[in-house]
């Protein structure tokens, strides 16, 4: 199974991701685009930083594509995803699936965002005029006011 599968600290190339997935047997592609928005729970959003653990990223990046293309037969798959410091409309991350009918190539692309998502370790963090803070992590430690048993 081949896909392309890379973290990157510059621009996102929606069409290199298309041309890798591009297949003569394929009727379909279909392509997800992520943008930084510029509010975000209620909240103003100026910039986003994108951390990860780059190794482990791209091994689970692969291991969900094989997965997908072993569920959906014929799907070619490709997922480039930013690191770094990103400005409001900026692309965070291309997903783009190919297969030879439109509905697998929509069903994998969605796979393909939604697992990368639940499963990758990239760390999110918002800038906005209310300071800055890591999306979806929460402190670990006892609070102060809890007392140990």
């Amino acid at each position: 199974m081949s896909h392309l599968i890379a973290l990157r600290e510059t621009a996102l190339s929606v069409d290199e991701a298309i041309d890798s997935v591009r297949r003569s047997s394929s009727g379909g592609i279909a392509v997800f685009l992520g943008t930084v928005r510029d509010h975000n729970d209620g909240q103003a959003v100026t910039v986003l930083e994108y951390e990860a653990y780059a190794t482990m990223a791209e091994k689970e990046l692969s291991a969900i594509a094989d997965e997908i293309e072993r569920e959906i037969p014929g799907v070619a798959l490709a997922v480039l995803h930013r690191v770094g410091r990103l400005q409001v409309g900026d692309v965070a991350v291309v997903c783009a699936a190919s297969s030879p009918h439109r509905d697998e190539a929509f069903r994998a692309c969605r796979a393909l965002i939604e697992r990368t998502k639940a499963r990758v370790p990239i760390w999110k963090r918002e800038h906005g005029p209310a300071g800055s803070h890591w999306v979806g992590w929460t402190d670990a430690r006892v609070s102060a006011d809890k007392t140990a048993r």
